[in-house]
């Protein structure tokens, strides 16, 4: 789960971590009251204005409606803070990370402005490699840490948690040296790390994101930007933090698809899956590409999935109007082939047929499976084998 930049950092506050004065404006009145409040509070004039969206590299970013506008807006007062956000909100924003189609902007952070001395980067995730969290950080702050592991790989700084003791103080004076800090700086941000990677394991983070944390002039170590990703599985144990979901910023189908409990991502191509197992998932769309096509989402369906879920996954699956075909993939080991064709059969019934199915059926019970879709009267193509079946969906869907 994702959440904002303003809630992101609104969680780092409330654990410790150094942030800047903000305030999360929803009107072009709000942003004039919010930009009020921090001139007032800081004593400098100088605001930031960001667009608030589920997407990075909003400073590069252009509005379609105002291509002069960047998603994120330096400026002086409460007047011009309230211009900028009458242009941004109700706007669409195109990022690097958007696509072309953007993003719509409904929310803004209004920000005290910062005199700054230098831009880092600094990240929490999960080193599978390792099963630890690693913590990466660098002097290319402002950047994609992407772009910096391409162009200078030696410039990332990376240190392992040990999750028995935590991160340790002589791995943030390492880190903070490396990355060419100083005296009372250095001690500062030794400081801002120890609060972070604590915070980063109690909120159950997959990624905690901090691009770019700030120097300033006045040797402050904040953090300008937050980006804050959650462990779906553990947010049972955080339903504040659930709370502060924005389905408006996430894809439709993958939320319908969270509340049956199924794994679902949206893809470009044309062949819809349904399979169960995500190794499986992963073999079935690699065939396709294979046999040259596209998948459009990957879907898995669980191994205890019931005649219910196959039937949502299915309906989840035909609205997307970009399938041209789908491909059902089971492999009835927990799950019976028979449960998978009475979702099917059911699924078909209710939404109707309009593109080629094929469904390839193996294990558990599958001669009664493959019996039940034979007498169903639909038009549905069964297959002996995953290469007949994508060989098969592939052709009726050219």
């Amino acid at each position: 789960m994702k959440i904002h930049e303003y809630q992101g950092k609104d969680l780092l506050r409330a654990e410790g971590v150094p942030v800047p004065l903000s305030k999360v404006a929803f009107s072009p009145a709000d942003a004039r009251q919010a930009a009020k409040a921090i001139i007032e509070h800081t004593g400098n004039a100088v605001v930031v204005v960001k667009a608030q969206i589920h997407a990075g590299g909003r400073g590069k970013g252009r509005f379609k409606e105002h291509p002069d506008l960047g998603g994120v807006k330096v400026v002086k007062g409460a007047d011009a803070a309230e211009t900028v956000a009458k242009s941004m909100l109700g706007s669409t924003l195109v990022t690097i990370q958007t696509g072309a189609e953007g993003k719509l902007v409904q929310r803004l952070l209004v920000e005290q402005g910062m005199d700054i001395a230098k831009e880092l980067y600094l990240a929490l995730t999960l080193d599978r490699a390792t099963s630890r969290t690693t913590v990466m950080a660098s002097t290319e702050g402002g950047m994609e840490i992407e772009e910096v592991a391409h162009k200078h790989p030696e410039k990332i700084l990376r240190t392992t948690i040990d999750p028995a003791v935590g991160l340790q103080p002589y791995q943030a004076r390492n880190l903070a040296y490396g990355l060419g800090l100083t005296g009372d700086t250095a001690r500062k941000m030794v400081k801002f790390l120890l609060a972070l990677a604590p915070a980063y394991d109690r909120l159950d983070c997959s990624l905690l994101e901090v691009n770019p944390l700030v120097v300033t002039k006045q040797g402050e170590v904040l953090a300008l930007d937050a980006k804050v990703n959650f462990d779906d599985n553990a947010l049972y144990r955080h339903p504040d933090v659930e709370q502060l979901r924005d389905a408006s910023e996430e894809d439709a189908a993958e939320l319908e698809a969270k509340n049956y409990d199924l794994s679902y991502i949206s893809l470009d191509g044309a062949i819809g899956c349904m399979v169960n197992g995500a190794g499986l998932a992963m073999a079935t769309m690699d065939i396709i590409k294979y046999f040259g096509s596209q998948p459009a989402n990957f879907l898995d369906v669980g191994g205890g999935a019931t005649a219910e879920k196959v039937t949502a996954a299915f309906k989840i699956i035909t609205k997307d109007p970009q399938v041209k075909g789908i491909l059902v993939n089971i492999f009835g080991g927990i799950m019976k082939c028979d449960t998978i064709a009475q979702g099917v059969i059911t699924a078909v019934k209710e939404v109707g047929l309009k593109v080629p199915l094929v469904v390839r059926l193996e294990g558990t019970n599958v001669e009664l499976g493959k019996k039940m879709l034979d007498g169903s009267g639909l038009a549905v193509t069964t297959a002996a084998s995953l290469r007949d079946a994508a060989s098969k969906i592939v052709e009726l869907t050219k």
